[in-house]
């Protein structure tokens, strides 16, 4: 029996920058705006995106700038899961944090992003820049995102 995966072995806290990044399945569903509800509180996705997200590769086309251009984009921590109950239920990091297991068709499980793709857990093809949507319209672009 060998040993177990290191998201398995160690905590959020404890890994080290290149494992915390590797647990992102590049879904993208983070860059998706989002809108909240200020009576209830919930969290309504909408189908408009980050105008610097690459969203065939779901990948920020700045990424090493993206705090700068983008003062609202989060740079996730360990120590700040509890407060993130906007993120998609399939993002590994709420789900390790929750104690749950990563999906089965998550990349670090199968090696690469063929699965992820194939179950339909990226946003290509469902989104559109916020270069294209006025943000009072945003409401208009609400979509179920789980």
């Amino acid at each position: 029996m060998g040993e177990l995966p290191f998201w398995e072995a160690k905590k959020l806290g404890e890994m080290s920058r290149s494992e915390w990044e590797s647990l992102c399945d590049g879904c993208a569903k983070c860059c998706v705006h989002k809108l909240e509800d200020e009576d209830t509180g919930l969290i309504h996705y909408t189908r408009v995106v980050c105008r610097y997200l690459d969203q065939d590769k779901c990948r920020c086309t700045v990424y090493t700038k993206r705090r700068k251009l983008v003062p609202t984009c989060l740079e996730l921590q360990p120590d700040e899961l509890d407060q993130l109950h906007w993120m998609p239920s399939t993002c590994a990091y709420r789900l390790l944090h929750d104690g749950k297991k990563l999906p089965i068709w998550h990349p670090l499980i199968t090696g690469n992003r063929r699965a992820m793709i194939a179950s339909s857990n990226t946003v290509t093809g469902k989104v559109i820049s916020e270069d294209f949507v006025h943000e009072e319209d945003w409401q208009d672009h609400i979509v179920p995102w789980s």
